[in-house]
This record gives C-alpha cells, sequence and structure tokens, in this order.
C-alpha cells in the first residue's frame, strides 16, 4: 500500500516519527512535506496529498496539523475525499469500517508518538464493513455531486 504522509510546521515532528515508523512496516511512504518547523500554512501541504489520493497516485494519505482541524477541512474539499479527523484506535477503526476514510487526520498537537503510531497502524489494517454503511457512502457521493465539491 502507497501512503502519502504531510503535516504544516506544527505536526512536523510527528509525521517525521509516522514516515519512519510505516516505513518499518513496510508501507511505500510519499513524504509531502512540510520537510522544515518553519512556520507555513496547512492548505499549501495538505490540499496535495488529498489530491494524490483523489488521483489515485496513493492509496491512502495521514495528513497532521496543529488540532487536525483545518487539514480536515481541507482534505474533504477534495471530491472523493472521506477524511476523518481522528484521536484514538478505536473511532480510527470505525472510521474504516463505516465510513470507509481514505483520509486520516492527526492532530499532532494532543497526541503522544505511540498513540499516533498505533491509531495509523489500525486505520491501515482496518477493512471496510460495506452493507448498510456502503448505503451512506454512496449517499455522500450524491451529495457531492449536487455540490461540486
Amino acid at each position: 500500500m502507497k501512503v502519502a504522509l504531510a503535516s504544516d510546521h506544527r505536526g512536523f515532528k510527528l509525521k517525521n516519527v509516522l514516515v519512519d515508523f510505516l516505513k518499518e512496516e513496510k508501507y511505500s511512504v510519499v513524504d509531502m512535506g512540510t520537510f522544515y518547523s518553519q512556520p507555513c500554512d496547512y492548505p499549501d501541504v495538505v490540499y496535495p496529498a488529498a489530491v494524490a489520493v483523489k488521483e489515485k497516485k496513493v492509496d491512502r494519505a495521514v495528513l497532521l496539523c496543529y488540532t487536525g482541524i483545518g487539514s480536515c477541512i481541507v482534505a474533504n474539499k477534495v471530491k472523493g475525499i472521506r477524511a476523518g479527523l481522528v484521536y484514538n484506535s478505536k473511532i480510527a477503526r470505525l472510521s474504516r469500517r463505516h465510513n470507509n476514510t481514505n483520509v486520516l487526520v492527526l492532530p499532532a498537537g494532543f497526541l503522544k508518538k505511540e498513540e499516533a503510531k498505533k491509531i495509523v497502524k489500525v486505520w491501515l489494517t482496518t477493512k471496510f464493513e460495506g452493507g448498510r454503511h456502503l448505503r451512506r457512502v454512496k449517499k455522500i457521493k450524491d451529495i457531492e455531486g449536487k455540490e461540486n465539491v
């Protein structure tokens, strides 16, 4: 599986930890920045990662900023993206099983390294349940078409 990672300066350190972790776990990793701890604007780095998922250049993406809120908003503006702001492994599992999220957003300012690793691993290994949840995901796609997101 090919996974893109992107963060602003507030998620920079944790992103680097996760890049190394995913490489150790034998994932193909695309680090989309930022590559420095100097302040930058999260839309500039997370938007290209979300587009990479949409265009199937990567299978999924993990995005980080301080709260995760801004990155989640940006990612969900991209048609076909179902980004979830996740703060524990139970929510990570449910975001995949019930919502088929293809972008994981982490609040870097509120997670310890080990918890972030656990969340990412659970999220990447959990499959979509389908069934009644498929009907709901299809409704999300229908809304995207109406709104021209």
